[in-house]
């Protein structure tokens, strides 16, 4: 566990991320997954994290609050490029089906057994996923209006 901008962050194992986070909505009033997103570190600097948690080019990221008392969380997993899985929180949190979805169409990670794993923000044809770090800049041609005439 670390701190981070005031609130608390565990690091789970990948294998155990499903049930931290079971853990946490049925034992600690963690009801609500307000988000799930992912960074991609494949040029940033290292960043914090426990002891014997090995860095990786991937981090999902999933936020949790609990209401009595009021009480944030995020839970952050490592998840290496080779291997960018990570099970579906949808059987524990259904609200979670389109920050899932977010997180596999922007940056490729996929969710084991979620129920609809489509794009959700690029078209169906779509190849790559854009905010990963060596997604190529520049291959989204920009349609401009024409200008107004100038007198």
């Amino acid at each position: 566990m670390t701190w981070s901008r005031g609130q608390e962050v565990l690091h789970p194992a990948r294998d155990a991320y499903v049930d931290t986070v079971r853990r946490l909505k049925e034992e600690e009033g963690f009801v609500l997954c307000v988000d799930v997103t992912a960074v991609d570190y494949l040029e940033t600097p290292p960043r914090e994290r426990p002891d014997g948690i090995a860095p990786e080019r991937f981090e999902v990221v999933v936020a949790l609050v609990a209401f009595d008392p009021p009480r944030r969380l995020r839970v952050r997993v490592q998840l290496p490029a080779s291997d960018a899985h990570l099970p579906t929180l949808w059987d524990l949190h259904p609200g979670v089906e389109a920050y899932e979805r977010e997180v596999y169409d922007l940056m490729g990670i996929i969710f084991d057994d979620h129920p609809d794993l489509t794009r959700i923000l690029m078209p169906e044809d779509w190849e790559g996923h854009p905010l990963r770090k060596d997604y190529p800049v520049g291959t989204v041609p920009v349609q401009f209006k024409a200008a107004p005439p100038t007198r």
